[in-house]
Parts: C-alpha cells; structure tokens; sequence
C-alpha cells in the first residue's frame, strides 16, 4: 500500500496518494466536461453552477453515506467530525452529486438536462480515482487461489486485510468497468439519438448491477442477510434505475429521433372528386 507518493516513487513529493488521484480525476472529468459542453453547442454560463452544485453535493454526501452506522449514537462521529474526518462512499458521492445539480438548476432556473455533458466526465473520474484506491485501500476478500494481490505484513496491517493471502483485486474490476463504459459513451452511446439526459441513466443504472456484484468481493463489511451496506442500498435503487430505463425502451427514448407515433405520416384513402348521378 501506498499512502502517499513518496512511498510509491522516492522523488515524488509526500501527498496523500488517494487524494491526488481524485483530483486527476477531477481535473480529467473537467477537461471531457469541456469538450461535451462545446460539442453540443451549450453557451449557457449557468453550467458552471451545476458544476459547482455537483462537486458541493458529492463532497457533502460522500461523507453522509458513511454516518450513523451504528444504532447507538455514541459509536458514531459527530456530524461535524464525520463532515471533516469520517470514510467516504462513492455511491453516496454520485447521489449527492445528483442532488446537487438539480437544486443548482432549480436556484439559477437552468431548463435543459445535463445528464449528457456529465456522464462520460464523470466515468473517466471514477478510471483515475479508483487507481487511488487500488494503491491505498483492502484489495478485496481471498481469491482462494495462488492468483491475486497479495500483501506483506505491514502493507496487510494498515489496511486491516489479511496477510500473505492472494486478494481479489477488486478496484482493478472497477476501474476496467469504468474505462469499458468510458470508451462506450464517448465513442458511440454520445453520438447516438438518446433523448436528451439518458447516457447517464444507462451508465447510472449498469454501475449499480456491476457494483452490486462486485461488492461480494469487496471485502466491505456484512450488514444484513449477507449483504453490505453498499448491496442493500442497491437493492432500492436498481429497481428505480431499470424501471427508468424500461420507460425510455416503451417511450421510444432511445431513439429521440424518431417521431412517435402519432406523427408518423398516416396512410391515407384517395379521396376522388368524380360525381356521381343520383338514380
């Protein structure tokens, strides 16, 4: 494990390892955000406090996600003590992120959705902060092979896994899912006539089933009937996400191109001008 650079690379100065990977990370998203944003033709200055509203509500609810773990009150962190020094959640970064765009556009009355300009910013975050996990947190559970990370004793003893032992390395699954997606969104999903929004629905909704499958070897700890807490707050959210997007297949939102129904060109009777004698 690697706390900080220096103890991944001599010369490299002593900052927290994890912390600078999320700001690559950021930087990178901010850099694809740009170029989303000028592709699509959006001028609009108020973006930037979508922007703002995002980075706010990630900050905030990646902290949240993690408090109040515990019934008795007294084994958890004050609100202010989790706000400023207790773990963060990724999941619950997205949903605030979520929330804070949308009370950015309700405060400056922005009207388009923005799910579009997000989406792939977002994916490419996840890539480079998730090397900054690799590098500093529990690989995963045993592999029960010779196969996988294995830790010596110091490195096995800061991150409480277990030493000696062939660990599933599981943000390498991550961020090979998030490069996959990466490379979907940009190079086709973006290009294609998805109602306005929907890419990041679709990358919202197949992060949640990857992650829920790939928690089992996470090594996060067990809550409830075996699954983590990460697990059980999917168990909610994946039906919201896939009832979405069944909606967008049954209202034709993957093909926002294509007129509905109702406007297709009817087909039509002739319609003859010819008279014809009363008899």
């Amino acid at each position: 494990m690697f706390p900080t650079l220096s103890d991944l690379l001599p010369w490299l100065p002593p900052l927290e390892t994890h912390g600078v990977f999320v700001a690559l990370g950021l930087l990178a998203a901010g850099i694809v955000f740009v170029i989303e944003k000028r592709r699509r033709g959006v001028t609009d200055h108020r973006v930037a406090y979508l922007v703002l509203g995002a980075l706010v509500g990630a900050a905030v609810f990646s902290r949240l996600g993690t408090w109040a773990q515990h019934l008795d009150p007294t084994q958890n962190l004050s609100l202010v003590d989790q706000l400023a020094y207790g773990n963060a959640s990724m999941l619950s970064a997205l949903v605030g992120a979520w929330l804070g765009v949308h009370v950015a556009k309700k405060i400056c009355r922005y009207p388009d959705r923005t799910g579009d300009l997000f989406a792939p910013a977002v994916a490419l975050a996840m890539v480079i902060g998730r090397i900054g996990c690799l590098l500093t947190e529990e690989p995963g559970t045993p592999t029960g092979t010779s196969w996988g990370i294995v830790l010596d004793t110091e490195a096995a003893q800061r991150v409480g896994a277990e030493a000696g032992v062939a660990l599933h390395p599981s943000f390498v699954y991550e961020i090979a899912f998030h490069l996959l997606a990466f490379c979907v969104l940009w190079f086709w999903l973006r290009h294609r006539p998805i109602a306005a929004g929907e890419t990041l629905t679709i990358y919202i909704a197949a992060y949640a089933l990857f992650r829920f499958f790939v928690e089992f070897v996470r090594g996060n700890d067990v809550a409830w009937l075996g699954l983590t807490r990460p697990q059980l707050f999917l168990l909610l959210t994946i039906p919201l996400l896939l009832g979405r997007l069944w909606w967008m297949l049954r209202t034709g939102r993957f093909h926002a191109n294509r007129p509905p129904a109702s406007a297709q060109t009817a087909v039509s009777l002739p319609v003859t001008t010819e008279r014809t004698d009363a008899r």
